[in-house]
Parts: structure tokens; sequence; C-alpha cells
């Protein structure tokens, strides 16, 4: 039979019956059956809670604008499968897709999990298509995540560190900082935002035992626990902007098109790492700012047009932290010409998320974003709907009829809670095919 992506994607999606697994031996054992293409390219390692997908988005931007070329590799997709895996700046087609799924799936592989099985699939195709150099997005954690078989990265990240993943990585902010840490490495320079004390002590704890060199810690005026005479690239807000300065004393301005304080704080990572490659990278801090104003990151602070004068904001706000940033970037606005669609995954702190939220808007649309697998399922919507009124629908695409049926000329849809959500309103709008919502 012909290798075509119809005959490749069932075969994959029969891997979420593994579910999520973490452990480096079958990955490890994988790619040595593939002769190691892992080592075919270079590697910028980006681990955290929240923003690892924007800040892994600019730095392939910038990457991009040097004339490299790039991979880029994140999860989960928002609405193909393809779009986990990019090369220059573009997800890969059908057919190469199917390839590269197919070399992963071959019968002589250990068992993978579907993660394991694209890391695998994302690795062969960077290797077959000369990429240069690939940003890699940490599935889950660091130290045991799949994208954790590199072994000389030129530069790692941690964005940020949260409650989530706590069946996995642990239940406090110390131990989910050790596993994220666990991506750092001997001689490659860490870059690391803004994190409470507690994490921030577990942090250094873990890099410099690894060895990481340097290690710069993003300094936003804030008290972090940051030790004396550490590297620090100093961070200071202005009107839709960040203002960065290095430790070499350059400064750089920032205007990312991704709306939101937050987002200027990944900025800020993103434009630290590229500064630190700036010796193996020759000339990089040239293209530092123009990469940050035209990346872009899908369903994240992302308007469409809903029709009508009606406005819809995409954010895959998925836990606490996530919620508490759109909050802040909405806190004017008005709740009367204001709706909210919401949905979330059961593993989640949805109760908390939805009290944060749910005032932003004077109308509630309640939907389940996935249907059940690999163990994990949505919260009824019935069930959310009880804790601030609502219309209790069944899908995404209902919950969006619904609300722009109702909503008037002026105001503002915001559609949070859950990536899968996001992504099926997402396709629903700009009238996009849709692969099956896999939260693996």
């Amino acid at each position: 039979m012909p290798i075509s992506l119809d005959t490749e994607l069932p075969r994959l999606l029969e891997l979420t019956r593994r579910g999520a697994r973490l452990g480096l031996d079958r990955i490890e054992e994988a790619l040595a059956l593939l002769d190691a293409p892992q080592k075919r390219f270079s590697v910028i390692h980006v681990a955290g809670t929240n923003g690892k997908g924007s800040v892994s988005s600019m730095l392939e931007t910038i990457l991009r604008q040097c004339g490299i070329r790039t991979g880029l590799y994140t999860s989960p997709h928002l609405g193909r499968f393809n779009e986990r895996i990019q090369i220059d700046g573009e997800a890969l087609d059908d057919e190469t897709f199917a390839e590269v799924l197919n070399g992963a799936m071959h019968e002589e592989m250990p068992p993978l999990s579907l993660f394991e099985t694209l890391t695998a699939a994302a690795f062969l195709a960077f290797a077959r298509r000369r990429v240069e150099v690939a940003v890699l997005e940490v599935g889950v954690g660091g130290r045991l995540d799949a994208t954790n078989v590199v072994e000389a990265p030129l530069a790692t990240a941690i964005t940020s560190i949260g409650l989530d993943h706590t069946r996995l990585l642990g239940s406090d902010l110390a131990s989910i900082a050790i596993e994220k840490a666990g991506i750092s490495k001997h001689g490659a320079p860490l870059v690391v935002g803004p994190l409470d004390f507690v994490a921030t002590r577990a942090t250094a704890k873990v890099a410099l035992a690894r060895g990481a060199n340097p290690i710069v810690w993003l300094d936003d005026g804030e008290p972090r626990g940051i030790e004396p005479g550490a590297h620090r690239a100093r961070l200071r807000y202005a009107e839709h902007s960040a203002i960065l300065r290095v430790q070499d004393g350059m400064e750089f301005i920032l205007r990312p098109r991704l709306e939101g304080r937050h987002q200027l704080v990944n900025a800020s990572v993103a434009a630290t790492v590229a500064w630190q490659l700036r010796h193996s990278l020759p000339g990089i801090e040239h293209h530092i700012e123009r990469g940050v104003a035209e990346a872009r990151w899908p369903g994240r602070m992302e308007r469409l047009d809903g029709g009508g004068g009606v406005a819809v904001l995409l954010d895959c706000a998925h836990n606490m932290e996530g919620i508490a940033s759109l909050c802040e970037h909405l806190k004017s606005t008005d709740p009367a010409r204001t709706c909210l669609i919401f949905g979330a995954i059961d593993e989640k702190p949805h109760g908390p998320m939805l009290d944060a939220v749910a005032r932003l808007a004077n109308r509630r649309y309640y939907c389940r974003p996935i249907d059940p697998i690999a163990g994990r399922q949505a919260v009824e919507p019935d069930a959310l709907a009880a804790a601030h009124p609502g219309r209790a629908l069944g899908s995404p695409e209902e919950a969006l009829e619904a609300a722009l049926l109702q909503a008037q000329e002026g105001e503002l849809i915001i559609v949070t809670g859950s990536i899968f959500l996001v992504g099926a309103v997402r396709a629903a709008l700009l009238g996009l095919r849709r692969d099956a919502a896999i939260p693996l």
C-alpha cells in the first residue's frame, strides 16, 4: 500500500491508547534505529509552564530572518497534526508528514507513545530536509520529555513555572522547576524567565549542577530571589513594548504583534536567548527586533472577525497562570459588551479558572473541548453552568453559533479554557480543515 496521510494518521491515532509516558529509553532506542537524526542539526530547547510556544515561535522567526534554515517542533496542534512540525515557517506538507510518520512507526520500533512518535518524526523531517537549527518546545516537564534526547543544544530556556501537569511533574513549584531545569546542559546557555523565590532556587540548583553556562535571569524589577552577581537581562515595560538591556549594555526595543503584557516577557526571553547565540550564529543580534515583531503564534490573544462588527478573542489559556494573564489584559473591558465561551479538561483547575474569567462577561456559553481520549475528558458543560450561570452546549461549534447569534455590533466574544476549544472555534471561523483534538 502506498504511503499516504490517509493511511498513516489512523495508525498514529491508535497510539493514544498508550497515553502520556515520560522517560528517554524508548525514544533513544527508536532514534538509534533511525541512525540518530537528532544529531544532524543544531537545537534550541525551550521549556516552561506557559509561554514556551510563543518563545519558540519568536526564536524560529529570528533565526529565519538571519537566513538560517529552521525547524520548529511544538505541541499540541490547533488545527492539523502537520503544524507540529514546521520547516522554514511552514507546516509539513501531507506527503512529507506521511513519510516521516511511516519511518517513525516502522515495525522494528519500540512501543512509542504518540508524542514520542511525533518527536521521532520531527527529527527525521529536520534531518532529511537539511534543517540547520531546530527550535524544540518541550511537551511535558523537561528532564524526562522525549525532546530531551538532545545532548548539546546551542541554548536552553525556561519561560515560566506554574502548577500544571502536577500528576506527572509534582504538586509544588520546586518539584516542577526541577523537572523543567532538567533540559539544561553542560556548557550551554540557559535563559530563565521571571520565577518566584521557590522556583528560582530550585532552578538554580539544578542548572548549576548540570553545568549550564551562563545562566541568565530575566530581571523585571520584582524581587525574585536571584543571587547577587548573577547574569541578568533587565526588562522595563513601555507602552506596547519592552525595553531589554542585555549584559553588554546593549538595548533592544521589543514590539511583539502578540497581545498581552506576558508576551512582552516572552519576547524578552526569546531576545535574550538570541543574544546568547551571537557568537555561534554571528549576526543574529541584528535580527532580534524584527523577528520578535513578525512572529505569529495563532490562538494566543488572537483577534478574529466574527462578522457583524463582532470581534472574537482566542486565547489558549488552560491553567491559572494563563487565565490570570488573560484577565489582566482584559481588565478594562466592559462585561456588558462581552460574552464568554469556556470549556476545559477535567485535570485542569477549571473551577478557579472559571471563577477568574467569568466576571469578564455577562453571557456565558459552555462546551466540551474534547471527546474522552487517553484517560482525559472534558468538564461537563452543565457543571460549569451550575458554577456561573450560562448555556450548556455540546460542541465548540454549537457554542460559537449560539454566541454569534446573540452578539451585537461592537461586542467581544472571549474563547478560552482549553487549547482544543480554541482550535475548534478558530477552524470554524476561518473554514479550516481540522484533525482530531489530541491532548498529548
